[in-house]
């Protein structure tokens, strides 16, 4: 089973930036064991968010022809708790892409409140210089993920 951790796409620059975002219900299991009578979102789902919308921005920008994978997490600095009924916007730049790697720069917020600052780096494994196999299919990028992109045309910026 793969988790998701992002609802969908609302803005999308090919090669340069995305805004997703989440929503954090107290259907969530997770979320009534982490602080019983006080859910609060744990911060690791939050950056495994982030990762997932730097790394489909990171992917897209090949063509999903590259395997991507979180190598480095930068910098991940936590300003508040997010509760159930919040809807959380996390919005991932490229700052380098090059063919082995690309750095993210990321930031969480909730109702335009700074949740998160998350600076990510991510290697693009078929380039590894270590000069390990993998396998030939793209077991990074699946259709479910791929599928948080349908329709992202037609969103306007915000």
């Amino acid at each position: 089973m793969r988790w998701i951790w992002i609802d969908k796409f609302v803005e999308f620059h090919s090669g340069e930036s995305a805004v997703a975002v989440k929503n954090v219900t107290l259907a969530e299991e997770h979320l009534h064991d982490h602080f019983p009578g006080f859910p609060v979102m744990p911060e690791c789902l939050m950056l495994e968010a982030m990762a997932q919308t730097s790394g489909i921005l990171v992917g897209e920008a090949n063509d999903f022809k590259e395997k991507v994978i979180l190598a480095k997490i930068k910098k991940c600095v936590f300003f508040d708790y997010v509760k159930p009924g919040d809807t959380l916007k996390l919005s991932a730049k490229i700052e380098s892409l090059a063919p082995e790697a690309a750095s993210i720069s990321g930031r969480i917020t909730c109702a335009e409140k700074l949740i998160a600052e998350i600076d990510l780096m991510f290697s693009h494994i078929d380039q590894n210089l270590a000069g390990k196999e993998f396998p030939k299919e793209n077991f990074v990028f699946t259709d479910t993920f791929k599928s948080l992109l349908q329709g992202i045309s037609s969103v306007e910026s915000e």
